[in-house]
């Protein structure tokens, strides 16, 4: 098998890997420090970030867009590779860290850099974000196994509040970590899974329109589509 060596790597592909490299090296030390909000040992696989950013382009009109919990920037870089061209990007991102990350990178990355003048990254809680705008397509990252029942509940009443009428959702879980965590897990920690199970369940029920199963990712993670009834919002 003919390898590149990184003697022969073009600029470009170098250029790639010495951001991939840093990427990871970032997402693993924010993971060690703050892994409640992390949630993950690596960023999302390309798979799977390719899966999160497929409703986003979809639409002949602008769209708004939101991506909460982008990290590193692995998912947005697939819905930047999307974007119509009078598309808008929020990005939200609560950790200082991967919010100074995706700045520098709107700033280098000439992929990012075209876009960048439609793109705000806003270091915040989403939870804080003000509801005067609809978005259309809203994009999550956020660990939703790691938070407290409460927490889930707002998160979601929030995503409800923020979506322009039949706006789309989509947001991913690896596969069986519920399940699994249970088994193993206290009284308490087993009462708090079982709740995200029900909360979760419910969202399915009611607006769920699609779901994948990405099976090359580490680990692997489902993708949950959902077509939200929104807010009317007056001009």
């Amino acid at each position: 098998m003919y390898r590149i060596s990184r003697r022969h790597a073009s600029p470009d592909l170098r250029t790639r890997m010495r951001q991939k490299l840093a990427e990871y090296r970032l997402f693993w030390r924010e993971f060690r420090h703050t892994f409640q909000s992390t949630g993950a040992v690596l960023p999302s696989g390309r798979r799977l970030s390719r899966a999160l950013a497929s409703r986003v382009g979809t639409a002949a009109a602008p769209q708004r867009i939101l991506e909460v919990g982008p990290g590193t920037g692995a998912v947005t870089a697939e819905v930047i590779a999307r974007l119509g061209p009078a598309d808008q990007l929020d990005l939200v991102e609560l950790n200082p860290r991967f919010a100074a990350s995706l700045r520098r990178r709107l700033a280098t990355d000439a992929a990012w850099e075209a876009v960048a003048p439609r793109v705000r990254v806003l270091e915040m809680p989403v939870e804080e974000l003000a509801t005067d705008v609809a978005y259309d397509r809203i994009v999550s990252g956020l660990p939703l196994n790691n938070f407290s029942c409460e927490f889930v509940a707002c998160i979601f009443e929030q995503f409800h509040r923020l979506a322009a009428p039949e706006a789309e959702l989509s947001f991913f879980e690896y596969v069986a970590v519920r399940p699994a965590k249970a088994l193993c897990s206290q009284a308490d920690e087993r009462r708090r899974l079982v709740g995200i199970q029900r909360l979760l369940q419910h969202q399915f029920a009611a607006w769920q329109v699609a779901r994948q199963c990405i099976l090359a990712n580490v680990p692997p993670a489902w993708v949950h589509h959902l077509c939200l009834p929104g807010v009317t919002r007056c001009n």
